[in-house]
């Protein structure tokens, strides 16, 4: 049998307005919800390489491994070391023996949707492996739905969405389904005025948006407010965006970070709250969390000129600098 390689590489993203709101059922709440996001060139990557013995799983970046002696053996299995990876090998049944590796350029906990994008790599690439057929639309619900079984809670679209295609994009959250809009905005301007910056792995990643949503479902009006406030923020960010007015994109960001926080104080940390004053007192027009909070990733909007200012600020205020590069294409197979 001749031996084939696949690798897959998918891009993070940066959330701008409209988080939370992707988690089924909320959105059907809110009418007219989206969310807006940025693929960024902080990948998720994954290789396989069939031959050799059995399945072999491998993730670089968390040091663990597992093997099975086939797909029966795995399918057997109920708890796994590598559980997104098992349970994705489940989905598609490959029937060669393989060796699969995968690792991510995102920190841990960076809330900049690293599970996510890799899933949509892993996708891609058992789909190649296996000839399945599928398409970008289909890995997304597929990694979407093996996530929530891993994670036990429900779990967002919009992570997924700028793994597969890149770019700048609104995700329309509607009755029936979601559905992609790119963006009609300078990217490379958008590019020129983001700073990324990561603030330390959260205590207890993933959990803050399950107890927002848990508290909507429950009635929590306080809750409800916010969201839809939120979900009114991101449509007038869309606007702005699509008329590259950068002032109105920082305030509605500044607006946006304000009800995010009123619906979790434990959202920000004392270092996020530092960092972010240090940023505005150089010159950052706007900062937010990415992802769910309480640790992980600042995303700031600034003027190109304070770029090195704010870096500087950020730097000396406890976070870690992260490169920025909007992708364009979204998951790639080589």
């Amino acid at each position: 049998m001749n031996r084939v390689r696949i690798k897959a590489i998918a891009p993070t993203r940066i959330d701008l307005a409209g988080g939370t709101l992707d988690i089924w059922p909320l959105y059907l709440f809110h009418e007219g919800a989206l969310t807006l996001n940025v693929a960024i060139g902080l990948y998720a990557r994954c290789v396989i390489e069939t031959g050799g013995r059995g399945i072999r799983l491998r993730s670089r970046d968390t040091a663990r491994r597992e093997q099975f002696a086939s797909l029966a053996a795995l399918q057997a299995q109920r708890r796994y070391r590598l559980p997104l990876l098992a349970e994705l090998v489940k989905y598609f049944q490959p029937r060669d023996r393989f060796a699969l590796t995968t690792d991510s350029q995102a920190p841990a906990g960076a809330g900049i949707g690293g599970s996510s994008a890799l899933a949509v790599a892993l996708c891609a690439a058992l789909d190649r492996l296996t000839g399945f057929g599928g398409h970008r639309v289909d890995w997304i619900h597929i990694s979407r739905d093996v996530e929530c079984k891993v994670l036990g809670v429900p779990t967002g679209t919009q992570d997924h969405y700028p793994a597969a295609f890149g770019g700048v994009a609104a995700i329309h959250l509607e009755t029936g389904g979601e559905r992609r809009e790119r963006l009609r905005t300078d990217v490379d301007a958008l590019e020129r005025r983001l700073v990324l910056c990561y603030t330390g792995k959260p205590r207890r990643s993933g959990i803050n948006n399950w107890e927002v949503t848990r508290a909507h479902i429950e009635g929590d009006r306080r809750v409800w407010r916010n969201l839809e406030h939120i979900a009114q923020v991101a449509r007038a960010m869309k606007s702005a965006l699509e008329r590259q007015d950068w002032n109105e994109v920082g305030r509605l960001m500044r607006v946006e970070w304000e009800f995010r926080r009123r619906n979790l104080p434990t959202i920000a940390t004392p270092v996020m709250d530092r960092i972010l004053a240090a940023a505005h007192r150089q010159g950052a027009q706007a900062g937010k969390v990415c992802g769910a909070g309480g640790g992980g990733c600042l995303v700031l909007l600034i003027e190109p000129e304070a770029r090195a200012r704010v870096e500087a600020a950020v730097a000396q205020a406890g976070g870690m600098v992260l490169p920025v590069r909007i992708d364009r294409q979204g998951v790639r197979l080589r």
